[in-house]
């Protein structure tokens, strides 16, 4: 009797996630435009965004960063630590003309951190502060 032949399978590659493209690319490609819509859709103004390398607000250490201003003008920081959306990352805000003077950990608890995540964890950070649609 023959045995049958072992047949080698090579298991099936994963489709790459938009997460796993390079910070450089994710954060403006992806990220910023959709950070722009989902404040648009929640009813409120669509942000002008800017991502740079620049001091974080209240400590002043180097990060990366998108700076956000809506009208009023509000303006927000989304800091990541390292050019990595898995880095950790923090938050600040401020109303018209001031300095932030608070920064908040943002997303501490999530090991991976997605698109979807960050877009929905800034839009509702904004909302909570009365900054996107009618309130």
């Amino acid at each position: 009797m023959a045995e049958p032949e072992a047949t080698t399978k090579t298991p099936a590659r994963k489709k790459p996630q938009p997460e796993d493209q390079p910070f450089a690319e994710f954060v403006p490609r992806l990220l910023m435009p959709a950070m722009t819509q989902a404040c648009a859709t929640h009813g409120g103004s669509a942000p002008a965004l800017q991502l740079q390398e620049a001091p974080m607000p209240v400590v002043g250490c180097r990060c990366w960063q998108i700076q956000g201003e809506l009208p009023g003008p509000r303006r927000f920081w989304l800091c990541f630590e390292q050019p990595d959306i898995n880095s950790r990352k923090t938050f600040a805000l401020a109303e018209s003309g001031q300095e932030p003077s608070l920064l908040e950990p943002f997303l501490i608890d999530e090991k991976r951190t997605s698109l979807a995540l960050l877009v929905a964890r800034l839009v509702q950070r904004l909302d909570g502060q009365k900054w996107l649609g009618p309130n």
